[in-house]
């Protein structure tokens, strides 16, 4: 494969990668007030994204030690 078919396979994922990761995530945001298990699709979009973008780790990283700490008053 040459270089520019190569970084246009890399750009397209990336495209996909974002599209799908904020499509799960403002799905999760509308269900805050919608019906729906805002609480699983919310992190699930920040993953895909994590996958991209430093932003999305650091926010996934602190939902994930928020569900900890839930977890550890709930016992």
């Amino acid at each position: 494969m040459n270089h520019l078919m190569l970084r246009t396979l890399t750009q397209a994922r990336r495209l996909i990668v974002v599209v799908v990761g904020f499509t799960i995530l403002f799905a999760g945001v509308a269900m805050i007030v919608l019906p729906g298990p805002a609480f699983i699709v919310i992190p699930i979009g920040l993953a895909i994204l994590a996958t991209e973008f430093i932003w999305a780790r650091r926010l996934l990283d602190r939902v994930k030690e928020r569900i900890e700490r839930m977890k550890k008053s709930v016992k």
